[in-house]
């Protein structure tokens, strides 16, 4: 049989898979890659049976400065429909949030650093399970959304309730980062680190590069997370 398509969609050169790669590999499944920054087309939902949807700082409300973003929620929409797999970080859960009809919106304060996220307890999603104690992960992001209809909280944090939320199955919507590895948290603070002004819920650049025995559990969970995805 051929090796399962796994098709990720990256909004800026510094977001990539991280930890999700070497998943994908040990998995076997063969890696394609859309580049919206560099204007490349979307695929069809027939040309994937993963569909793995990145973060980037743009909000969804902001699709008349990235035509793309309407394009990626009905993309999402149609492999939903299709019975793929989908996951979405950061951004990519605020597209996979709109796809399923809820509202993304801005907060009013950001969510930047290694912060604790615990389940959310009595959820129903098994993904829930894979979490069993408050775990310290990686976040950016500013924006949220509503749970949309149907879907089962998983995981909320001290200063976003919408952390994580299943759909069916077979599609997971992670807000946090569990993808991110030491690559990534440097490519990130080279960004944009220099612009941060640390608080309660914003870590400098320094503290969150220097944190690094989050990396290992992090990955774990997020590998749990996927063989659950991939089981179902």
């Amino acid at each position: 049989m051929p090796p399962q398509r796994l098709h990720w969609l990256q909004h800026v050169p510094f977001e990539g898979l991280g930890y999700i790669a070497p998943w994908a590999r040990r998995r076997g499944l063969a890696l394609s890659c859309t580049r919206l920054y560099a204007d490349e087309a979307l695929p069809t939902a027939d040309a994937f049976d993963w569909l793995v949807v990145m973060g980037g700082p743009m909000g969804v409300y902001e699709a008349d400065r990235y035509p793309h973003l309407a394009a990626e929620i009905a993309l999402i929409e149609a492999a939903i429909a299709a019975g793929r797999r989908v996951l979405g970080v950061c951004l990519g859960a605020q597209l996979i949030a709109a796809a399923l009809g809820a509202r993304v919106y801005p907060s009013g304060r950001r969510e930047i650093g290694w912060f604790p996220v615990e389940a959310v307890a009595g959820s129903a999603s098994p993904f829930a399970a894979d979490l069993p104690a408050p775990q310290t992960l990686f976040h950016w992001h500013g924006d949220t959304f509503d749970l949309p209809a149907g879907a089962l909280h998983i995981a909320r944090s001290a200063h976003f309730e919408q952390q994580a939320f299943s759909f069916g199955e077979r599609v997971l919507a992670v807000q946090c980062h569990p993808e991110m590895d030491p690559a990534g948290v440097a490519a990130l603070t080279d960004a944009f680190g220099a612009r941060l002004k640390p608080s309660a819920s914003v870590q400098s650049a320094d503290a969150m590069r220097a944190l690094q025995a989050h990396f290992a559990p992090a990955r774990r969970l997020l590998h749990a997370w996927l063989d659950r995805l991939a089981a179902a």
